[in-house]
């Protein structure tokens, strides 16, 4: 069973950063892919970053340059450091993993929505 647990959201001020995390379990000995999503109010959920089939990263346009995505395999965790914050980034924000490559985040972030989910974890950007 594939369980994703996000911690370190909070309210930051425009410039800030946040690293988020994810305790992941289920995953080992399986050929999953994980990555992180978020969501805007009022708008639908979009890939920010994820693992390619050759364990390379992609990143939304939105975040590259400022976001950066890191696993500990040794102890399950995923990694989400957000740097240079804006109120766009203010979502909910989701730890996810899915049997095929997160690829396409960097071209259409909203091409499909992977298989398993976190619960979610706030992140306010705001003065």
């Amino acid at each position: 069973q594939v369980q994703l647990t996000e911690s370190g959201g909070g309210s930051v001020q425009p410039g800030g950063s946040l690293r988020l995390s994810c305790s992941t379990s289920g995953l080992t000995g399986r050929n999953y892919f994980v990555g992180w999503f978020r969501q805007a109010p009022g708008k639908e959920r979009e890939g920010v970053a994820g693992y390619d089939n050759d364990g390379s990263a992609a990143y939304a346009v939105a975040v590259k340059g400022r976001f950066t995505i890191s696993q500990d395999n040794a102890n399950n965790i995923l990694y989400l450091q957000m740097d240079s914050l804006q109120p766009e980034d203010t979502a909910m924000y989701y730890c996810v993993a899915d049997s095929e490559s997160l690829w396409w985040i960097a071209y259409n972030p909203t091409y499909r929505q992977p298989l398993h989910w976190g619960q979610g974890t706030q992140v306010i950007v705001s003065s």
